[in-house]
């Protein structure tokens, strides 16, 4: 049954994404076309994103930096391919001050030009090698099309950019941080990736090589979720980032850059969420578990708030991140309702009769029916909600995977892949050319997502034909409707 005020997933699933952000209380729209508020929970909820990944950023030696939000144009025309990529998104300062500027300003799309330029500053030696730092910042690019968190035209992100003295240590950088960034979405988001390449139709604007993290929606279409790119020398010849080695001779750079945007807060919606509104995977939830008190007189209210009270300490000491809810005028129903809205894994329902029997009636948010509550002692509760919430991350998992597996095909034919991205991903041989997938995106509304690394491992490319033109295959590539 679908949450009043919500459109159901099967009827619409655009508009069932957008009540349930805007219903949870995750996001609103902005007085400026394209831009959104980012409200208090939406913004706790990226915080928690934000510390997975971070963490794991500093474990493997990077640190974190700040550059500035305006960047002269000058900067982006120096690299052809990039300025390509981005004039149609730049929002562009002519004037401030009161007056008319001496070269106009891009508002940051991404920092590849503006910090290839402080590199060339600060690099010198191959002792200043690897530079390994990231930024978490705003990025504007204006967009046509705006979809709250995955599509709007200012939001938020980090973006690694890393400078080495070999293409050899580069590419490693590359492959290392799309990994750190599908064992975040992995173990963290509950979201299976598949990590594979992009053609050269869909890199990045400037790069070399790019890679990335795709993830599977609630709809079968695909998410890009992060991106992981090899810049090669590019953008070193570009802002002449020069180091002399150990024999002092002079070389250019090898760069990469990455990142992954509050667009990861709706994949998290749309990978998880049911007609009840969101689903959290626990280690991202703002709140992991709602305590809802439960009574009808002044004294059954007392007696249920002391309990509370000592229950609530234990779940904070065992580091669970509670939330009492002590709304009054409201009534239980209305508090589950609400909760399971917002996606909080675990519901702790406690009322006079649990307090005399010293239990607690918990509800769990990940599945329905009559085994997503259970009645559970008082006494040591808090390590059991830790192994509830262990519990629903791994299971939460489980069904997303299950899920993309099913809608994951092999396509023979021309004819099986249009069938197959009706409602699925379609892996196919494909030739790379990019008449080719304009010949699809067109026909069929789907694009190419990636070359899947684990896929194309072993695979062996000797005559095996594209379906679609018939050329030779380069290799196995998956194409899917996407956001």
């Amino acid at each position: 049954m679908a949450a009043q005020g919500v459109t159901k997933r099967t009827e619409d699933y655009s508009r069932w994404y957008t009540d349930v952000v805007k219903m949870a209380d995750l996001a609103d729209y902005s007085a400026v076309r394209g831009c959104m508020i980012i409200k208090p929970y939406g913004y706790e909820l990226w915080e928690n994103i934000k510390s997975g990944l971070d963490r794991r950023f500093k474990a493997t030696g990077h640190r974190n930096a700040y550059f500035p939000l305006f960047i002269p144009m000058s900067f982006i025309e120096k690299e052809a391919k990039h300025v390509e990529g981005f004039a149609p998104e730049l929002a562009i300062v002519t004037h401030a001050g009161g007056k008319e500027l001496d070269e106009p300003l891009a508002i940051r799309p991404t920092s590849e030009t503006v910090i290839g330029h402080a590199y060339a500053q600060w690099i010198h030696s191959y002792r200043d090698l690897p530079v390994l730092i990231n930024q978490w910042a705003n990025v504007v690019r204006w967009e046509m099309r705006p979809r709250l968190f995955l599509r709007t035209s200012e939001f938020l992100w980090q973006e690694g950019h890393t400078a080495h003295a070999t293409e050899e240590e580069a590419e490693e950088e590359t492959i290392r941080m799309l990994d750190i960034y599908a064992d975040f979405a992995v173990k963290d988001a509950a979201i299976p990736v598949i990590k594979g390449e992009k053609s050269g139709q869909e890199k990045f604007a400037g790069a070399s090589r790019s890679f990335t993290i795709e993830a599977m929606m609630g709809n079968t279409w695909a998410l890009q979720s992060g991106t992981s790119h090899y810049l090669g020398q590019n953008f070193a010849r570009a802002f002449d980032i020069k180091f002399l080695d150990e024999e002092n001779k002079l070389k250019y750079c090898y760069t990469t850059s990455w990142g992954v945007s509050t667009r990861m807060v709706g994949g998290i919606v749309m990978a998880h969420g049911d007609d009840k509104g969101l689903r959290l995977p626990p280690r991202l939830a703002p709140i992991q578990v709602v305590i809802v008190p439960i009574w009808r007189t002044v004294d059954q209210q007392g007696v249920v708030m002391k309990a509370i009270d000592d229950i609530r300490g234990a779940l904070v000491d065992a580091g669970v991140r509670v939330h009492v809810d002590k709304r009054e005028g409201m009534t239980p129903g209305f508090k589950f309702n609400d909760w399971e809205m917002r996606g909080v894994p675990v519901r702790m329902e406690i009322g006079p009769r649990d307090v005399e029997r010293g239990t607690v009636i918990l509800a769990r948010r990940d599945i329905e029916g009559k085994d997503a509550k259970q009645s559970v002692s008082q006494e040591g509760v808090a390590q059991q909600v830790l192994e509830l919430l262990t519990d629903i991350q791994n299971h939460m998992l489980a069904q997303a995977t299950k899920f993309r597996d099913a809608h994951l095909h092999r396509a023979k034919s021309y004819d099986e892949l249009k069938e197959i991205v009706g409602d699925g991903w379609a892996l196919i041989p494909h030739c790379g050319a990019s008449e080719c997938e304009e010949k699809i995106k067109e026909e069929t509304k789907s694009s190419s997502r990636c070359y899947p690394i684990a896929e194309n491992k072993d695979w062996d490319p000797r005559g095996k034909t594209c379906p679609i033109c018939g050329k030779p295959a380069v290799g196995l590539a998956y194409f899917a409707r996407s956001y």
